[in-house]
């Protein structure tokens, strides 16, 4: 039996989203002894596919056509479960992004397989059972989901599992599966990116800000901050509503969901919906003029002052320490 792990690529490259699904793949196998078989679908190089090796996958399919080189999450699915069965997996492994949340519920279904979404920790064995914590009410509360089905699906949050270096060769393997027509009923044309930005998602570090900016043309020292701190850049609803920022930059219960290592919000209030998409954030730091914010009730560290007199100031200091 085998643990397989689907690695998404962003333009043929693996991001660390991709490293820490094999990362936390590896750990589940070790657990059962078990070996890693990570399948990668699209144009990827060997260099790349080999890199998989690191972080303990000891097989790698490769899926590689001109079909598939955009996303397409019927064929995508009906490849991972094919590549499930061949290789007799017991638990799948995807990463809990944008296009995983659409894979993993259809992959559990066509195997009728049990799914846990938004797992965060490494899952404990009860028997042939597995019990995974998983985020629950839109990061708010914690659920323990326990797999009871032959197959186990887990959809992993970016950021939740540290990257592991497990060295291992890794074999790659062309993969061939047949697809149905059908598949591809509903394809993606074209797939537009930031690629200068840091996905947010997969952030370390989100550096977001509010209404207390008072408009867009005061967003250059909240860049600036991002910039100096390799972060990247985020925004409340009222922010993306008023057309201040793109929607894509919109975090919270009805925008992105984030878990960076480090959240520092800038002139946001703290309203709960805001709040249900940040409450996963290892640590919050909140920057609010207004000392009843309710966000400075959830921070790990707060500061009390005019975002306007702190920015510049954080960011002529946190250059300095850089330059030491």
């Amino acid at each position: 039996m085998s643990i397989l792990v689907y690695v998404e690529n962003t333009d043929g490259q693996f991001k660390k989203s991709a490293f820490e699904a094999v990362s936390y793949a590896k750990a589940v196998a070790d657990q059962s002894g078990n070996q890693v078989v990570a399948l990668s679908i699209g144009n990827v190089e060997d260099a790349q596919l080999t890199l998989l090796g690191k972080y303990g996958a000891s097989k790698v399919l490769n899926v590689n056509t001109e079909q598939l080189k955009s996303f397409v999450n019927q064929a995508y699915a009906a490849i991972i479960v094919d590549a499930a069965k061949s290789n007799d997996a017991s638990v799948l492994i995807l990463s809990n992004s944008f296009s995983g949340k659409g894979l993993a519920p259809r992959v559990a279904a066509k195997l009728n397989a049990a799914l846990a979404d938004g797992a965060i920790e490494l899952p404990s064995a009860t028997g042939e059972n597995l019990q995974v914590k998983t985020g629950a009410f839109s990061g708010k509360a914690f659920a323990f989901v326990e797999l009871t089905s032959t197959i186990k699906v887990i959809a992993l949050n970016p950021n939740s599992f540290e990257v592991k270096e497990a060295e291992t060769s890794a074999t790659i393997e062309n993969y061939s599966p047949s697809i149905d027509a059908e598949d591809f009923s509903t394809i993606v044309k074209d797939i537009i990116r930031a690629t200068d930005k840091i996905s947010l998602p997969e952030a370390d570090i989100v550096v977001s800000a509010g209404r207390g900016l008072k408009g867009p043309e005061n967003w250059g020292m909240i860049e600036e901050l991002a910039d100096v701190l390799g972060a990247a850049t985020a925004c409340s609803k009222p922010v993306s509503d008023a057309g201040w920022r793109p929607h894509s930059e919109h975090v919270g219960q009805t925008g992105i969901a984030v878990s960076p290592n480090l959240y520092i919000a800038i002139g946001i209030s703290g309203a709960i919906q805001h709040l249900a998409g940040v409450s996963a954030s290892k640590t919050i730091v909140v920057i609010n003029k207004d000392p009843e914010a309710p966000f400075f009730k959830v921070a790990d560290y707060g500061i009390v002052g005019d975002a306007f007199d702190v920015i510049p100031k954080l960011i002529v200091a946190l250059k300095a320490y850089k330059e030491l």
